[in-house]
């Protein structure tokens, strides 16, 4: 079945079915990282809606480098924030293929300490 695929898409299938398994109703806060940029995005899989998102390519951040923990930890604190304000409290983390660790992570733990529980 996995046959052919990447290292990452073999990552990704695995998390995420991880995650239908244990999300429950909670949305996902889906992460997304490249070269140059850091996207985070809190999404409801059972309306099909984004909730909120926040990214290195909002106006307020654009100036600054997205490729780098601070701003990571930034775009992690605007999501949480964003989410709270639309009343969410409660996600389940989809890091998608990544590997736990540096830029994802601190977006993570940013969340985290602004109020978001997974």
């Amino acid at each position: 079945m996995t046959k052919g695929l990447s290292l990452f898409a073999k990552r990704r299938r695995r998390n995420r079915t991880a995650l239908r398994a244990r999300a429950g109703t909670r949305p996902r806060l889906s992460v997304h990282r490249s070269g140059k940029h850091i996207y985070a995005q809190v999404i409801d899989d059972a309306a099909g809606t984004t909730v909120a998102s926040a990214s290195t390519l909002e106006k307020d951040v654009r100036d600054t480098s997205g490729a780098n923990i601070d701003a990571a930890t930034s775009v992690g604190k605007r999501v949480a924030e964003a989410a709270k304000a639309a009343g969410v409290t409660q996600v389940v983390f989809d890091r998608g293929g990544f590997l736990y660790h540096g830029r994802v992570k601190a977006l993570a733990d940013a969340a985290r300490e602004a109020g978001l529980e997974f």
